[in-house]
Order: structure tokens, then C-alpha cells, then sequence
């Protein structure tokens, strides 16, 4: 999810991205230009997520990962752009052969931006930390099979599952490490990565600037800004005038002519993690009729709706399950737009002159447009649609605390994220014991063929209660200018490293 969203293997089997016209579609960082690079450059990136505080355990939002992840904060592992886990604080690994206590090695020489020294002691203070009663983690339930952490020494990690869970090393990805005595994170922060954070102007910008203490390799520039924007046409526009020299996601596709046809810019068209929902409460009439939610989700032409949003670019999936996630299959065809069946469903479910509901929406774009679209899509079925208006803070209360809500719409953004409808009491209510036993057995699977196969049933079985309308995966198009290099291009988890990226002296 996006903005409001409760921040939602070990490689990835990564779908290539399509390639189109004048734009750039894999995981491959892009190459240097010709001439060298500015060690001391200041790069300046434009978004529309500026994060709500500092804090992933606190509800900072989309923006909070966008900007700090792996910039200023680090975990014991690290999720690349290119969807593989490999080793980050954590030097080495092992487990029991029951699969219940895992060991890890910290990296020596790490530095905490205060001064402190890295110890396990900060390991356990973070894992628990997401654990905590307070955390807004969205790894939070996927990580409470860890039953203890201790810190025998000050270079080593002993964690205790209550069962064996195959997703442990990609889970703790999400964790970050963070100083134990540090105070008042949701303002400031006290992380291991290459860069402090040196300055947030709250509604305008926030300023990274290069850790020089950094334990690994520096960081390929001297500073980076965010700027934050309420609408693509803004940003767009101050990446034109030069103001910005990249666009961490592209909101604005009528805008992308205008960049394709400029030799100063680059479009990456890259692999994106995020899905826009319409999320039913399945525990709250009418939707707790399969039959509805399955002819609400015949009625609505997402192919449609996704142009008349994206124009040729993203993908109708027909799932919460991304191309980039192992168990992967295409469902859109399980459900397609048909209004003489949607309402023939209706009928049969007992709503021969349909219903009427409130669509609890959220304020940014594209929510507002979409919500319209699927307001007029569905009174040609008989039901009429009340959109209501609402905040990011109104929605995580309302919506994600609360469960008050008919329907709502939201983008989550997370990979693997299929496995939150194996929980009954998450905010849309899905409970289906089937569902919940194969996600609980492919958590507990010896291999990551195993765990493929249970988490493919259950999606399918997903899909087809239609427990929500996946209606689009979005496009992540990332708009550079060409001066710049190795900026990443995939939309994994909404994370954007800017360590390495070269801006030409």
C-alpha cells in the first residue's frame, strides 16, 4: 500500500520486464555516460512519497522505505533491485537441523552514524522492535514465529522460531538495525548505512548526505536531496527545468512523450511489485457472498480501467501475486469483464435490483479516477457506489485498525505480500481454513519448490473466492537524466538505492 500502507527464497525468479519503444526494460543498472564521474555531486530525486516520519515501525509509509532503506538504514541481509537476498550486516549464517535456531555472524568494523560500534546487542533491540506490541511492521506477523533473541556475545545473533520458516533470511531484510539507545526516531535516526540523514524540510524535502565512517564501499556521490510534490505534473515539470536529475516512479504517463523524444532523458520501464485493490470487507454483507464479490469483480473492465489510467503500460494479473514472486501465474482470465453474467450472478446471490455501498478512497491519485471508473462500470450491474474521500491517517484508522469499511481501494506495494490472505483477522477479513493451512505449510517447506506449489494453490483457490479485485500491477517507469548512472529501475518494496548512482562531471 502506498502512503497509508502498514509497511507490507532467497532469490527471486525476476520476470524480464517488456521492452518498449525508447525505453529501458531489466534489472541491469544503467551504464555509466562517456567522461567521469562527480565523487562530490549532489543528486536531486523527485517523489510523491514523502515518508510520514522516520520510522518503519511507526507507520512512516511508502516514503520512509523509499528514502532510507538501504540509503541510511541496513538489515542483516539486503534484497537488491534485482530480487535476490544476499548477505549485508550478517557475515555468515547457519541452522540447526531442525530448522528452529538460526546463528548469525555480524560484520566487523560497522559503525553506527552516532559513533557506536555495531554489537549483537542492537540486533536483538531491532528484531524486537518490529515484534514490539507498538510496531507497524508489515513483516510484524511474518516474523512472530521468532520465539527469542540473544546476544551471547557481542558479534553474534542466536534466534529461536517456535516452527521451521523457510522465509526467515528474506523476512529479516525488512528488519532494520538500528542503534539500541537511540531516542526520537521518528525525527532523526541513528542507522549503519552510507548516509545520514542531514536535513527534512517536512512537506518539502529530505537531505541524505554521505557517511564518511561508512564500514563498506562510500557511497558513489556526496549528497542526495528528495523533493517532495503533490502531483506528477509538478514534478515533471522540475525535472524538465533541470530542478531534478531523476523520478523515482512515474505518475504521470501522458507526460512520458516528453521525455521518449529527448536526448537529455532516459525512461526505464522496470518490474513493479505494486497492485491497486479494490479490497472488500469479506466479513460484512454483501461481500461476504462469494457470489457478489465474484460478480462485482465480472463487472469491472480492468483492461479499461488500466488504460484509461496507464495508457499501454502495467499488467491486469488477476492476483495480489506479482511476476516477480516464484509462484507466479497469470489469473486474469479466471473472472473476466462479462455485465450480463455480473448480473445473472446477482441475481442468483439474492440482489436481482443489485445494492449500494460506500468506497472508502483514498485522496491521491490514482485512487479518485479509478473509484470513478468503477462507480460508473458497476451502476450498469444495478449497484450504486458511494465514494468517500479520505485521508492516508483516515484510512490506517478506519480502514487497516478498525475493519470499517463495505470496500476500500489501496496499492500494496510488497513482493511476497500473497500470504496476508492466510490471515483472518488482516483488514479485509478473507478467511478461508484451506488458505490458511497452505500458506502455514509452505512457510514450514523444505524446499523452495515446496513452498512454490502450496503458495500457487493457494492463490488459485484465492482468486477464485475472489477474496478482492486485483484490478492492475503497476508499470515502475523510472525518468532520468542522462548524465546519471546506476540508479535502479525495479519497483521492489518501493526501495530506491541511490548509492550508487554517478552523476557525469
Amino acid at each position: 500500500m502506498r502512503r497509508a500502507r502498514p509497511l507490507a527464497i532467497i532469490t527471486l525468479a525476476v520476470a524480464a520486464a517488456t521492452v518498449l519503444a525508447g525505453c529501458v526494460g531489466s534489472s541491469t543498472l544503467p551504464q555509466a555516460p562517456s567522461g567521469s564521474s562527480d565523487q562530490n555531486a549532489t543528486i536531486n530525486v523527485g517523489s510523491i512519497y514523502e515518508p510520514q516520519n522516520l520510522d518503519n515501525t511507526a507507520g512512516g509509509g511508502q516514503g520512509v522505505t523509499e528514502a532510507l532503506n538501504g540509503n541510511v538504514y541496513e538489515a542483516l541481509y539486503k534484497l537488491g533491485d534485482d530480487g535476490k537476498v544476499t548477505p549485508l550486516l550478517a557475515a555468515s549464517d547457519k541452522h540447526s537441523d531442525d530448522g528452529l535456531t538460526y546463528t548469525f555472524t555480524l560484520q566487523k568494523g560497522v559503525t553506527f552514524h552516532s559513533g557506536q560500534p555495531l554489537t549483537a546487542a542492537d540486533v536483538k533491540y531491532s528484531i524486537e522492535k518490529v515484534l514490539g506490541p507498538d510496531s507497524q511492521s508489515a513483516r510484524k506477523s511474518d516474523l512472530a514465529v521468532i520465539s527469542k533473541v540473544a546476544a551471547p556475545d557481542d558479534s553474534t545473533v542466536v534466534v529461536t522460531l517456535s516452527k521451521p520458516s523457510i522465509s526467515l533470511i528474506y523476512n529479516l531484510s525488512y528488519v532494520w538495525v538500528i542503534q539500541r539507545d537511540a531516542k526520537n526516531l521518528k525525527t532523526t535516526e541513528d542507522g549503519t548505512g552510507p548516509y545520514t540523514v542531514s536535513g527534512w524540510k517536512q512537506g518539502s524535502s529530505l537531505t541524505l548526505t554521505r557517511f564518511d565512517k561508512y564500514w563498506g564501499t562510500p557511497a558513489a556521490n556526496k549528497q542526495v536531496v528528495y523533493h517532495y510534490y503533490k502531483d506528477a505534473t509538478a514534478e515533471n515539470n522540475a525535472l524538465l527545468s533541470g530542478q531534478l536529475d531523476i523520478v523515482t516512479g512515474e505518475q504521470s504517463p501522458d507526460a512520458l512523450s516528453q521525455f521518449e523524444n529527448n536526448p537529455q532523458y532516459k525512461v526505464n520501464n522496470g518490474s513493479s511489485t505494486t497492485k491497486l485493490l479494490l479490497a472488500f470487507n469479506d466479513k460484512k454483507a454483501p461481500f461476504d457472498k462469494t457470489a457478489v464479490r465474484v460478480a462485482i469483480t465480472r463487472a469491472i473492465d480492468r483492461q479499461a480501467l488500466l488504460k484509461s489510467i496507464w495508457g499501454d503500460y502495467g499488467t491486469v494479473t488477476g492476483s495480489m501475486v506479482p511476476p516477480t514472486d516464484p509462484w507466479y501465474e497469470d489469473l486474469s482470465g479466471v473472472y473476466p469483464f462479462d455485465q450480463a453474467k455480473a448480473k445473472q450472478e446477482l441475481t442468483a446471490a439474492g440482489y436481482p435490483n443489485g445494492f449500494s455501498f460506500t468506497l472508502d478512497t483514498p485522496n491521491y491519485d490514482p485512487h479518485p479516477q479509478a473509484a470513478a471508473f468503477i462507480k460508473q462500470q458497476l451502476s450498469k450491474i444495478g449497484v450504486e457506489v458511494k465514494i468517500n474521500i479520505i485521508t492516508p491517517d483516515e484510512w490506517y484508522t478506519k480502514i487497516y485498525q478498525n475493519h470499517d469499511f463495505a470496500a476500500t481501494m489501496q496499492e500494496h506495494v510488497n513482493d511476497r505480500d500473497v500470504v496476508w490472505y492466510g490471515n483472518p483477522d488482516f483488514y479485509w477479513g478473507y478467511d478461508n481454513p484451506a488458505v490458511t493451512a497452505l500458506i502455514n505449510k509452505s512457510e514450514q517447506a523444505g524446499t523452495a519448490d515446496e513452498q512454490t506449489a502450496d503458495l500457487k494453490q493457494a492463490n488459485e483457490i484465492i482468486v477464485r473466492d475472489a477474496a478482492s479485485d486485483w484490478l492492475y500491477l503497476y508499470p515502475q517507469i523510472v525518468v532520468a537524466s542522462t548524465s546519471l548512472s546506476g540508479y535502479p529501475i525495479n519497483g521492489l518494496n518501493s526501495q530506491f538505492y541511490v548509492y550508487n548512482i554517478k552523476k557525469q562531471g
